[in-house]
């Protein structure tokens, strides 16, 4: 923990609540005398590590995962109704 005048506070105050939300806690003085802590709201979460491969045989995709859509469900999604697309590649 460490001590600091108002003044010393008050020039590092952005640096004092970085390292309180690192965890660390700050004394803010006058004349010497400790008045205030500056104190972290919680503890920091120590970062989770991923652990690969836990899912693993509970998942499934079926074979033709990727393959393209077929044109009814590719004109639906682009707002376009498919006589249209139909009429568009007879006139190429």
């Amino acid at each position: 923990m460490k001590q600091l005048n108002i003044s010393e506070a008050m020039a590092q105050f952005s640096r004092l609540v970085d390292l309180a939300g690192k965890g660390e806690s700050a004394v803010i003085a006058k004349a010497g005398k400790p008045l205030a802590r500056l104190v972290p709201l919680s503890k920091p979460d120590p970062k989770k590590k991923i652990k690969f491969g836990t899912l693993r045989g509970k998942i499934s995709f079926a074979d033709d995962f990727d393959a393209p859509l077929p044109e009814e469900n590719l004109a639906g999604i682009e707002g376009r109704n498919r006589s249209s697309r139909s009429a568009q590649e007879a006139q190429r």
